[in-house]
């Protein structure tokens, strides 16, 4: 893979160990790292975002390689893992950290996202409205090391195998075509 070629989005869809875990599987993706963005304080910890007093939402930055997998697949994997008709949640997690979120680099991009929610929100996968907010990227504060591939690493932990798993397990039935790196 070109590093030259590679390019890099950053979005939130609830939980990074669900998002985070998928992205990483997929052909093309380089890098899926869990962390934070959207708030008003630098360097913020886990637990400063879970009290939902920083204004982070979690997100995943995916650095991709555009030959191999392109930002509308990208943005179909994202909208098939979360629900982006609940606003500022994703089932039980609740709080605005978990918010639907996309966070564009640039006019071209903003319209990009703007046409992959139109697309998804057509497509009649979510009933309901779509509620995912479209902001301008500033930061991304990678998430303590212990976030990074937590699945592959907690896998029975109450929340994973209650919630990650069975999700994993969904997408992989449903995006195989999409060239998955790992059999977990």
């Amino acid at each position: 893979m070109d590093n030259n070629n590679l390019e890099t989005i950053t979005f939130g869809g609830g939980c990074f160990w669900c998002v985070e875990s998928c992205f990483n599987m997929l052909n093309g993706v380089h890098a899926a790292i869990s962390g934070y963005s959207g708030g008003h304080k630098d360097h913020p910890t886990y637990e400063e975002v879970c009290t939902g007093e920083t204004g982070h939402a979690e997100v995943v930055q995916i650095t991709y390689d555009p030959a191999i997998i392109s930002y509308d697949q990208l943005m179909d994997v994202f909208f098939f893992l979360h629900d982006p008709t609940q606003l500022n949640r994703q089932g039980n997690d609740i709080g605005t950290q978990y918010r639907s979120v996309i966070y564009y680099k640039d006019d071209a991009e903003k319209v990009k996202a703007e046409e992959a929610i139109k697309t998804s929100e057509a497509s009649g996968r979510w009933t309901g409205t779509y509620v995912t907010e479209l902001a301008p990227f500033e930061k991304f504060w990678a998430a303590e090391q212990y976030h990074q591939g937590y699945y592959n690493v907690n896998p029975n932990q109450p929340y994973c195998s209650a919630v990650v798993g069975p999700k994993i397990q969904k997408f992989k039935k449903h995006f195989g075509e999409l060239g998955m790196l790992s059999a977990e």
